[in-house]
């Protein structure tokens, strides 16, 4: 089905209308052209829908009324993940008014943390399928599948290899609820028409034993492939995408680390992609730094900065704090001389036996610690670089909770009077100190935000709202940007313009109470913002390109998608 099918027309009276060939139950059982029990009588009667529905015609306010009333209805967050993937599975529009009516309440059940969960129980709650599941024995025949899949316009395409899920791992075929619940943000904060939005699973096997050993496991029972098998299965996916979806953007989502920084770089330039675990993740905590130092009344290049933790999203942090340093005029040197990173085995030096590609831009000579009072020679703890290295940013992405302690905050606040401390893992319980506790060591000096979200803090009088580093804020509008200008690849300057961006959406009067970022019910208005602002820059590589004579703010805006009926006419 054509994108054209679930858009708007006009007739010649300038009557809005939505031309629709599928009658009975084919429509009732299309989740975006569904409208359930709103269908009107000229409707019912033109699509063949008496006596499929309730006789009473509801109005769109009325069944948001009864939705919402179901879904508070519900007390446990599994169980409200299930009615609203449930309801999405029937009624795309109806869901997604609801969720933009309730975007801070509803946005943690759909995605983090809720979303974790749901991978975990996959198997055992499965209800209806969407996207695709790709395993290497059927790579072959995606020509099939497209040709069967219901719409043939896509324009974003999530994947997930399911290695890397959140902070739990490895959960095989259960790594489907990321690419389902990213692209719900997409179309939520972006406008994304449901239509053109593909998520999809690699299904290389599991090595989760708990997994291969579950009778209800629904994935290929066995261990992952790996090596030149793996590589060669991702050569295959991507041609197949290239060739099947043109006009696509993909976005690899929670692969393991090593793959997720060689699949990024090997098909960087083969078609338009980018991975937010690391340039999302990496360009909403640039966002904050930003914040952070307007706060200070300094700049990005007057800090001193320690990342703890050195998989795809520390890094990914490094890369984006690199960037924002050389837009501040300092070379590529100059910028990672500033970037410290710890991994499990401590700071990352030059000399370390087997050093990841990925790290060795921020890996430091030995010499900078010959004179450190250390445990163990060649190696140096997060304290260890605390007492050693005059530390005024520090952000953790290790996924150990309670690692920042008392002691690291005071040493900060003897280098700084305002020490920017984000402890950003998640879920809750691998968050690196909890903010209530940053506030109390610094006596309410510290800049802090997480990134999982959390209730206010009140400190020596003070009632201190947690910005949470949400990904959220970047992506659906870097993603949004780069279909409407169709680029060819994303480069990472794009994530660096949407911190900048971002950063902006904060208003003077939370920066005044030390907070980073925006609220989320503004996910709408920042997307757009931050989409224009990529745009622009974009645009001024190409000086014929056609969205040089549009207005951009209006342009984009009119781009996004609103869930909202329109009358049907039969086609």
């Amino acid at each position: 089905m054509s994108i054209e099918q679930y858009l708007k027309w006009q007739d010649f009276e300038g009557n809005e209308f939505r031309p629709v060939s599928l009658v009975g139950v084919q429509l009732l059982n299309d989740r975006i052209l569904n409208k359930g029990t709103a269908f009107s009588l000229e409707e019912r009667s033109a699509f063949h829908l008496e006596g499929l529905v309730p006789p009473r015609v509801q109005t769109f306010e009325d069944q948001l009324a009864r939705v919402y009333q179901g879904y508070t209805n519900v007390e446990d967050d599994i169980q409200k993940y299930i009615f609203l993937r449930s309801l999405q599975d029937r009624n795309e529009t109806l869901f997604y008014a609801l969720v933009a009516q309730h975007v801070e309440e509803m946005a943690p059940i759909i995605y983090t943390p809720t979303v974790g969960r749901a991978c975990q129980e996959f198997s055992h709650r499965y209800q209806k399928a969407r996207g695709l599941y790709i395993t290497p024995e059927n790579v072959d025949s995606m020509e099939s599948m497209v040709h069967h899949f219901p719409s043939q316009d896509i324009k974003i395409i999530v994947v997930t290899d399911s290695q890397g899920i959140l902070g739990i791992g490895d959960q095989g075929i259960g790594g489907m609820g990321i690419p389902i619940g990213k692209l719900s943000l997409y179309t939520l904060g972006a406008g994304i028409h449901p239509a053109c939005c593909l998520p999809i699973a690699l299904d290389l096997g599991t090595n989760n034993e708990k997994l291969l050993n579950d009778p209800m496991y629904l994935g290929i029972p066995k261990k992952r492939i790996v090596g030149e098998e793996y590589d060669q299965f991702i050569e295959k996916f991507v041609s197949q995408i290239k060739r099947h979806f043109p006009k696509a953007l993909l976005q690899w989502e929670d692969f393991s680390k090593s793959n997720a920084f060689n699949n990024l770089h090997k098909y960087v330039d083969e078609l338009p992609s980018f991975n937010d675990d690391i340039q999302g993740t990496g360009s909403v905590v640039l966002a904050g730094i930003i914040n952070g130092v307007k706060i200070k009344g300094e700049k990005i290049s007057d800090q001193t900065y320690l990342v703890y933790g050195a998989g795809a999203g520390g890094v990914g942090v490094a890369d984006q704090i690199r960037g924002g340093l050389m837009r501040e005029g300092l070379t590529i040197n100059e910028a990672q001389d500033k970037i410290f990173i710890l991994d499990s085995k401590g700071l990352v030096f030059e000399d370390r036996v087997n050093l990841e590609d990925y790290k060795k831009p921020y890996a430091k000579s030995p010499s900078i610690a010959a004179r450190w009072d250390v445990s163990e020679v060649g190696k140096a703890s997060l304290t260890e670089v605390i007492n050693n290295v005059p530390v005024t940013v520090l952000l953790g992405t290790s996924g150990v909770g309670s690692s920042f302690k008392e002691e690291h905050i005071g040493k900060m606040l003897s280098y700084t009077d305002r020490p920017i401390v984000f402890p950003l893992s998640n879920p809750t319980s691998s968050c690196e100190a909890l903010p209530e506790d940053l506030y109390k060591w610094s006596n309410g000096k510290a800049i802090v935000a997480t990134g999982s979200p959390f209730s206010d803090v009140s400190c020596n009088g003070q009632v201190f709202r947690i910005g949470q580093g949400n990904n959220v804020f970047i992506f659906p509008g870097v993603g949004l940007a780069a279909i409407l200008t169709k680029t060819k690849t994303v480069p990472v300057d794009m994530f660096t313009t949407a911190s900048f961006a971002l950063a902006d959406c904060v208003a003077e009067e939370d920066l005044k109470m030390g907070t980073v970022f925006p609220r989320i019910r503004d996910l709408r208005k920042i997307s757009l913002y931050v989409a224009v602002e990529v745009i622009k820059e974009e645009i001024k590589k190409d000086s014929e390109h056609e969205l040089h004579a549009k207005d951009l703010t209006e342009y984009v805006a009119a781009c996004m998608w609103k869930p909202t009926y329109l009358p049907y006419r039969r086609v």
